[in-house]
């Protein structure tokens, strides 16, 4: 299939039940779209299979965020399609039904996003549920179906987003927050660590704005007041024995402050996901993104006195409309004042829909590729130098995969899929998955840090 996360669902395969493929593109906050519709399917008697030659029909929860994303997503249903000829589609490109149907006529269902019980309803349609199926035999773990490794699981506290960046399409697909509550939240971390999780990836699409939507109001978890907001939530998180907790999509509110001393007192990692766009006030106000640089400066500085080891990462467009040169060149300056670890950067693609289409004096694609190169080259040197900084020092690390020659493991700033790894090539024989171990960094290159198991 046009991806593969399903495979570890399979445990319990009965002949006799009726099977269901499934894709799942797009971002993690997807992924957690995805296993809580296969969970579902799973409670009800359906199998998860990972080719199309066995399944009786396949589900494609797509993305749409930009038109690489949507033609990507076009092309697996395409592909189920062809292979297989029963489809379902769901997720953000769902929401543009009339685009997936001019191409895809053939498929069955097309849903948007977290929209769970149309997709459910589809398939039942489709593929009613066998008579048979015994919700006392055909057991589900309590954590639900994961399509991540059993050390690690994505946790979405919210739905939704009340921006409205220029150049982003999100709320019109998934639309305005709706924050679950906290104690919903938390009882699922506990559910998770239960059951083997080593690592918390707390995600949605404004974590900053967690609560907002409800006021901040006042919930129960372990018989004790929890408060729906951010800083509670982490608090509670930070009670949890045993398990990472990283907070991704920070939107940087002021109360972004409150949440660094946990870091510093080890509830939670010290690591900020926090996208900051671009340096540009002018760039900045285009995108109706907040414009003070100066301010955003002061603030990581001063995060970085109450939390030295603090871990920043965040993620940049270049080549918006109207980008000059000059304004370029201050995205470059603030990087080298900034200092930041771990970054990522795109250049601006058209998104349908996005009012950023309207603005004026685009960038040409060309301008767009020099630029994100030079962009990266700056970047680059800075996280090779400060990886360099760590050689020497003892981590403790996270293992994520092992192969003859090493084991690949992550520390505390790396999140996974998109920042280094921790490769540890001296005393890894004997390590597990899932596994935290101590080690000592003995090189490091522009992304990675190479390791030895400490004796």
């Amino acid at each position: 299939m046009a991806t593969n996360p399903v495979s570890n669902t399979q445990s319990h395969l009965n002949k006799t039940a009726n099977k269901v493929g499934f894709i799942s593109l797009g971002c993690p906050k997807a992924l957690v779209d995805s296993e809580r519709i296969l969970t579902q399917l799973r409670t009800e008697g359906y199998d998860i299979v990972p080719t199309y030659e066995d399944a009786d029909i396949v589900v494609v929860n797509t993305c749409g965020f930009i038109d690489a994303a949507k033609q990507e997503s076009l092309e697996a249903i395409g592909e189920a399609l062809n292979e297989n000829g029963k489809v379902i589609v769901t997720g953000c490109l769902g929401a543009q039904e009339n685009d997936i149907r001019e191409i895809h006529p053939g498929v069955l269902s097309v849903s948007g996003p977290a929209q769970y019980e149309q997709v459910l309803t589809a398939v039942h349609e489709h593929l009613p549920p066998k008579s048979e199926h015994d919700p006392f035999v055909d057991l589900v773990p309590p954590q639900g179906i994961k399509l991540t490794p059993r050390h690690y699981a994505y946790l979405k506290i919210s739905e939704g987003c009340n921006h409205k960046c220029s150049f982003c399409i999100i709320p019109s697909m998934r639309g305005k927050l709706v924050s679950r509550p906290v104690g919903q939240v938390l009882d699922e971390a506990e559910r998770l660590v239960k059951a083997g999780t080593k690592e918390l990836l707390v995600v949605s699409q404004d974590t900053s704005a967690y609560g907002v939507d409800k006021k901040y109001a006042m919930d129960f978890w372990q018989g004790q007041p929890v408060k729906t907001r951010m800083k509670d939530m982490c608090e509670a998180l930070g009670q949890l024995e045993n398990v990472w907790v990283r907070l991704h999509y920070v939107y940087p509110y002021p109360h972004v402050d409150d949440i660094i001393p946990l870091m510093a007192e080890g509830k939670i990692l010290p690591y900020l996901d926090i996208p900051f766009q671009h340096a540009s006030p002018r760039i900045l106000k285009l995108m109706k993104r907040p414009g003070d640089i100066n301010n955003v400066l002061e603030r990581i500085q001063k995060w970085r006195d109450i939390c030295p080891d603090i871990t920043i990462r965040s993620t940049f467009i270049v080549g918006f409309p109207g980008e000059t040169e000059e304004e370029f060149q201050e995205l470059l300056d603030f990087l080298e004042v900034a200092q930041l670890d771990r970054v990522g950067c795109f250049k601006y693609s058209p998104v349908e829909g996005a009012s950023a289409n309207e603005l004026p004096a685009p960038v040409p694609e060309k301008v767009k590729e020099e630029r994100l190169a030079r962009f990266m080259a700056v970047q680059e040197a800075i996280s090779a130098k400060k990886l360099q900084q760590k050689v020497g020092k003892i981590m403790t690390v996270l293992v994520d995969e092992l192969y003859e020659d090493c084991a690949l493991a992550r520390s505390s700033a790396d999140a996974p899929e998109i920042d280094g790894k921790v490769i540890i090539d001296e005393g890894f024989e004997n390590l597990k998955e899932g596994q935290f171990v101590e080690v000592t960094i003995e090189a490091a290159d522009q992304h990675d840090l190479f390791a030895s198991v400490n004796s």
